[in-house]
């Protein structure tokens, strides 16, 4: 039997245009599904993509799940196609326990989207930053700030460290600051006034502002806990 390997690659060739136009006829998602990581409707700051939720869409034998990064202020978004979904914060994310869904009995948060809608998470976290005032001159940064223990009892957790970033950039944390300052958690006396302060060294190109923010670090949980980040003139 003499095969034509010319005519079977052309049969190849116009199988997979064809499915590659199949595919380019899908629509995109366009709804949109945003919200923040809250505490009693105030979000959790987080440094930037290292916190992530997981949606599941049900009734698609899908591989994996979507994963969405939390940003710096508490914020997700993402863009989904019209369908039920399952959402999921994976255990050892972030600076918090998570809390109990009323419909599901568990920590599984159902989402049923039919158009574009914004839907905040509750989380209950181990402390929150308090009364933070950060100021800047003479090229140095200083703050002052409080700690509230929100968790208390077998599930508390002790502050291992406490931070001062200061960036040039609105991205703040210990991988772009330029400059910090920390105590440790035993250094401490109380959770109020808490004072630290930091050099920023010369900055080039010259740049006569910063941006700076909080960080405390809890022990035996991976993610820390941020403040909001506040732009300081140098």
């Amino acid at each position: 039997m003499n095969i034509n390997f010319k005519n079977i690659l052309g049969l190849m060739g116009i199988a997979i245009s064809f499915v590659s136009c199949s595919f380019d006829n899908y629509d995109e998602p366009n709804f949109q599904l945003d919200g923040r990581i809250t505490y009693q409707g105030e979000p959790i700051g987080v440094s930037y993509n290292d916190v992530y939720i997981e949606l599941w869409e049900q009734g698609w034998q899908r591989l994996g799940n979507i994963g969405v990064a939390i940003d710096q202020d508490g914020s997700y978004s993402s863009l989904l196609f019209k369908g039920e979904y399952k959402m999921i914060i994976p255990d050892n994310q972030g600076p918090f326990i998570k809390t109990i869904n009323d419909q599901t009995g568990n920590d599984t948060i159902p989402v049923s989207l039919t158009g574009s809608r914004t839907m905040d998470i509750e989380v209950i976290p181990y402390y929150m930053i308090r009364n933070t005032n950060i100021n800047g001159g003479s090229n140095k940064v200083s703050a002052t700030f409080d700690l509230e223990q929100i968790i208390t009892g077998d599930d508390a957790r002790e502050v291992q460290e406490v931070y001062l970033y200061v960036s040039k950039t609105l991205f703040v944390d210990n991988r772009t600051s330029i400059a910090t300052s920390n105590r440790g958690g035993g250094d401490l006396e109380d959770l109020s006034s808490i004072t630290l302060e930091v050099d920023v060294p010369e900055r080039v190109p010259t740049q006569n502002y910063a941006y700076a923010r909080i960080g405390v670090r809890i022990r035996g949980v991976e993610d820390m806990i941020f403040s909001e980040i506040l732009k300081v003139n140098l």
